[in-house]
């Protein structure tokens, strides 16, 4: 079994890479360390359909902006959208910016800069469809929209309505084409860049509300709070805010009055047109593969630290489930209870509360641990359960006649144990542990959720930019396989060696039982 073990420690420090452990700052450098959503969080961040490696956006813009007037460099962690604010009180970033809205439900948890750009909510629907024309016309219909955002809660307050909530816009509007469903309901940026160059949609009806979008900082950083407003009031007057508005085609009627500014355009709106023209003409074979090319490096990068992650908690499983099963199996009845009560709990809820309990519970009592810690602590822990049943089952596997054989050889029980059961069912049980590293191999995805970016999380990013779900969906299918393959090889010789001991026969074994006790007895 130690064997085992480090074999799986030493491929876990091939992959391990240093940033999943140490920081990379400069010492005394002024950070800027802001959060996001990159996924589908088009126009405000998202990869580059002309460059996939890098973040581009009206507020990747902005923050460059910012953090240029407050002489810091800025850092970008990602976070899914829902999970923005919970990050910020969990210290991974300063500042968090992604369409975040002044609401006062966000205002009691968070402090909000003054807003940097204001807008309104926009209704659209399949072209041919002429039977919604305003709000009231979708009782009784299925409408998409963005989940905990002010659109859904307008919904709520028209009622009768069946809201389907998103985390990825552009699926809203895909489902919306494919008629899924009857309307999309969405913040005007997000509108205009998922369907304004949509042949199958149009908008209908006239601006909804108003929304307001701002910085969210902690309650207690009231300095960083008073630097970035000044930074806000200075890019704004300075006309560098319009400036960028006007080149990702958002400045408004409603912009305009609120920053009292009615001229026209000074720049092009080159961001937006080169957004449009990338998604309007159908890819040739040809130019298609190029993009899938281009984003292979992505893919790689996601792969591996599926892999990291993979391995390490594989390795906690396996430790700890050895642990778990002897104790239950030898230990006194109350710490075999213990161990029994902590299988049962881990296996009887999801792994993915278990997750978010470990990277968003824990710091209130002031457990802390990196997103990569947090998530192969999180893996390994709930497949220790499973590990530790299948140890117990191949040590129940063992003939009680081994047991009586090695003690009769003078043999005790901690040694009979070592050097016989143990061995027998550790050949046992390699092939369901190797089948289960496997299904771990294909859990990590659950890792994004807590700001890393796997090989799952890259998938969703690239296939929201280019509203490509299919090449893509191919590509990671493909290497989940190549990853799993070798263990897939090894489970299968595994296999194949136990059943050639197995036909070594019943004296075999007792011979080894006579030769390893022979050393205890002298």
């Amino acid at each position: 079994m130690k064997k085992y073990i480090v074999i799986f420690a030493l491929i876990a420090a091939i992959f391990a890479s240093p940033t999943a452990l140490f920081g990379n700052e400069a010492a005394g450098e002024k950070i800027l360390r802001w959060g996001g959503d990159s996924e589908g969080g088009f126009p405000y961040m998202f990869p580059d359909p002309q460059d996939p490696k890098k973040l581009i956006g009206f507020e990747v813009d902005i923050v460059d902006a910012l953090a240029k007037e407050m002489g810091r460099r800025p850092i970008y962690v990602n976070n899914a959208w829902d999970n923005l604010i919970p990050g910020l009180d969990r210290n991974l970033y300063d500042i968090a910016i992604n369409g975040l809205e002044v609401t006062p439900e966000h205002e009691e948890q968070i402090n909000f800069s003054i807003p940097y750009y204001k807008t309104y909510l926009q209704l659209a629907v399949r072209r041919r469809d002429n039977s919604v024309k305003k709000l009231d016309d979708l009782k009784g219909k299925t409408v998409g929209t963005l989940k905990e955002s002010y659109a859904q809660q307008v919904l709520e307050e028209v009622g009768d309505i069946k809201i389907r909530t998103y985390i990825v816009e552009a699926n809203t509007y895909e489902d919306l084409a494919n008629g899924r469903l009857d309307a999309a309901f969405f913040d005007q940026p997000i509108a205009l860049y998922s369907a304004g160059f949509n042949p199958e949609i149009k908008f209908v009806g006239p601006p909804v509300g108003e929304l307001k979008y701002a910085i969210a900082l902690r309650k207690k950083d009231k300095e960083l709070l008073a630097e970035v407003n000044r930074a806000i009031v200075a890019l704004r007057d300075s006309g560098k805010l319009r400036e960028i508005y006007d080149r990702w085609n958002l400045w408004t009627p409603v912009m305009a009055a609120e920053f009292n500014d009615f001229d026209p355009p000074k720049v092009e709106p080159e961001r937006y047109n080169e957004w449009a023209e990338s998604h309007r003409p159908a890819l040739t074979f040809h130019k298609r593969m190029n993009r899938y090319m281009e984003v292979m490096p992505l893919f790689a990068k996601g792969a591996l630290v599926t892999m990291e992650v993979s391995v390490v908690a594989m390795i906690i499983a396996i430790s700890l489930g050895l642990v778990l099963a002897v104790t239950r199996v030898f230990a006194p009845a109350w710490i075999a209870f213990a161990a029994t009560l902590y299988v049962e709990i881990v296996r009887g809820t999801p792994v993915l509360i278990q997750l978010f309990f470990i990277f968003y519970g824990l710091p209130s009592v002031g457990i802390k641990f990196s997103p990569f810690w947090a998530g192969a602590i999180g893996l390994g822990l709930n497949y220790a359960a499973y590990e530790a049943e299948i140890y117990r089952a191949g040590l129940f596997a063992i003939p009680r006649t081994q047991w009586e054989s090695a003690l009769a050889l003078g043999m005790t029980r901690w040694q009979a144990m070592r050097e016989v059961i143990l061995p027998q069912a550790v050949r046992v049980v390699i092939p369901p542990i190797t089948n289960d590293f496997i299904s771990l191999l294909k859990d990590s995805s659950l890792v994004s959720i807590i700001t890393m970016v796997d090989l799952t999380k890259v998938y969703g990013q690239v296939s929201a930019t280019y509203y490509d779900y299919f090449g893509p969906g191919i590509i990671v299918a493909v290497i989940y396989l190549l990853l799993g393959l070798p263990f897939v090889r090894f489970a299968h010789h595994t296999e194949k060696r136990l059943a050639e001991v197995e036909k070594e026969g019943r004296h075999g074994r007792r011979e080894n039982i006579y030769r390893s006790s022979t050393r205890y007895v002298r």
